[in-house]
């Protein structure tokens, strides 16, 4: 069992992906002990916390959040404060080369947890079942495309049109009929695009700042000009342990950064920072390396984000503006190369995927 240190305890799942091993981190840094379960598929690397390695506040668990006997045996044996639901398969390219796999983590997956989870908070008295949460980390795609203007709220339709979305909208469901119907005490988080240290170098941001320094072509879909809100991973922690701490049982919370950019301008501006840190040996700019291919199907156009009820109610406010966010992003890249090549072990090779 963990330490329990000045805070609460957590059931992690997902904790060694991108945006659950940035929470595990700053959770245990500020004082908080993690029962951390991951699968390690692809996008799980156990290196992103090897600075965790000895400390009593953190007990990594390798299974799958689909193992009921495992999550059961987690939950009483550790007897978490609340589970924080990371575990997902989260790539929308993925999804469209092969989208079994993500029903079976993000539907089939989840409803186990939601599942243990009830159970578990069932057989809970006093102030430990009134204070248990199950908080669900989802996406802004589960909403859909947007046109030139608006921004998702709260109140959105879904209507995703990739299989990742697709399954990330059934587990959204699942989670809110957890509640309605069996009055599990859940939070849901959907946010806006992460980007940040120790991000899979598929996506768009690791992706390009990894082919620029090899030097290599910087693909963009299509004409370039899709939109997402970008939220650095950090502020995106910090929300979640917000809403963990005083959001309202059953209700959903946007978490965007306030920074909507075209995917061109995010890959020009990379190229800008790079210009002045690493520049190319013949003397080019890195812009000169930008190729345009073909759009990948169901590319939705706009994401943007309304957190104005997180800002309101709870108080939260991203502390990155996209400008500082990506010059703090290329720096650690720069600066933690060999965390990338041990993630680049052979099976992604730096290409754009979901082109089927």
């Amino acid at each position: 069992m963990p330490a329990r240190g000045n805070g609460r305890t957590l059931l992690v799942t997902g904790g060694a992906g991108f945006i659950g091993g940035n929470f595990v981190l700053q959770t245990v840094a500020d004082g908080g002990a993690v029962v951390n379960l991951d699968k390690l598929t692809y996008a799980g690397n156990p290196d992103t916390l090897r600075s965790l390695q000895g400390d009593p506040r953190h007990v990594f668990v390798h299974g799958d959040i689909g193992d009921r006997a495992l999550v059961a045996r987690l939950l009483a044996e550790h007897r978490p404060d609340a589970i924080v639901n990371f575990a997902a398969e989260s790539h929308v390219d993925r999804s469209i080369d092969g989208p079994a796999a993500f029903i079976e983590t993000n539907v089939v997956g989840t409803l186990a947890l939601l599942e243990c989870a009830r159970d578990w908070w069932k057989s809970l008295e006093g102030a430990a079942r009134e204070t248990f949460r199950f908080l669900h980390v989802s996406t802004d795609e589960v909403y859909g495309s947007l046109g030139d203007t608006g921004r998702f709220t709260e109140v959105t339709p879904y209507a995703p049109n990739s299989p990742y979305s697709a399954s990330k909208a059934s587990s959204d469901h699942l989670v809110r009929a957890f509640h309605h119907t069996y009055g599990l005490p859940v939070l849901t988080t959907n946010c806006s695009n992460n980007y940040g240290p120790y991000q899979f170098p598929e996506k768009l941001i690791p992706l390009i700042i990894a082919r620029a320094l090899a030097g290599e072509a910087l693909p963009v879909y299509g004409d370039g000009r899709n939109v997402r809100d970008w939220l650095y991973v950090l502020d995106h922690c910090s929300a979640i342990r917000r809403v963990l701490e005083a959001g309202r049982v059953g209700e959903t919370w946007n978490v965007g950064g306030n920074a909507e950019r075209e995917n061109l301008h995010v890959v020009r501006t990379i190229c800008r920072l790079l210009d002045e840190r690493k520049p190319l040996p013949d003397g080019r700019a890195h812009e000169t390396l930008i190729e345009f291919v073909r759009d990948r199907p169901g590319h939705d156009r706009r994401y943007a984000i309304d957190s104005s009820k997180l800002q309101r109610e709870l108080g939260w406010q991203p502390a990155e503006s996209f400008e500082t966010g990506i010059a703090r992003t290329v720096d650690w890249y720069l600066g933690n190369q060999a965390w990338v090549k041990r993630v680049l072990d052979g099976s992604y090779r730096l290409e754009r995927i979901g082109q089927a």
